[in-house]
C-alpha cells in the first residue's frame, strides 16, 4: 500500500525540505506547477526513474491517478514514495502558491 498525504501535509513537508516529483506532461507542468518540483512525466518514468535515488519523495499529478501509478512503479524498484491525494487540482483549490505560465 502506497502512503498518501493531503496537499496541506505536502505544503508542510516542502517547507521542511521535502523533494517533489511532478509526473504530468511538460505542457501541463508549464501551465502551473509547485515551485521547486521536478518534472518527470509518467510517460518517460521507466527511462528516468534511475535518477530519483532511494527517496523519500512525494509524487504529484493533476488529480492523483497518474501519481498513484508512478508511486506503484517507483516503490517496485525500491524508492520510498508518497502520493499526493487530489494532485495539483487540490493544491490550486486550496489556494497554495504555484508558478504559472506567463
Amino acid at each position: 500500500m502506497i502512503s498518501e498525504v493531503s496537499v496541506a501535509e505536502l505544503r508542510d513537508a516542502l517547507a521542511a525540505g521535502a523533494r517533489l516529483i511532478d509526473v504530468r506532461e511538460a505542457d501541463e507542468y508549464a501551465e502551473a506547477h509547485i515551485v521547486g518540483s521536478e518534472l518527470m512525466p509518467l510517460s518517460k518514468l521507466a527511462e528516468t526513474v534511475g535518477t530519483v535515488g532511494a527517496g523519500p519523495v512525494f509524487v504529484i499529478c493533476k488529480s492523483g491517478g497518474r501519481s498513484a501509478m508512478a508511486c506503484e512503479f517507483m516503490a517496485s524498484v525500491g524508492i520510498e514514495v508518497t502520493n499526493v491525494s487530489g494532485g495539483m487540482m487540490s493544491w490550486l483549490q486550496a489556494g497554495f502558491e504555484a508558478e504559472f505560465a506567463q
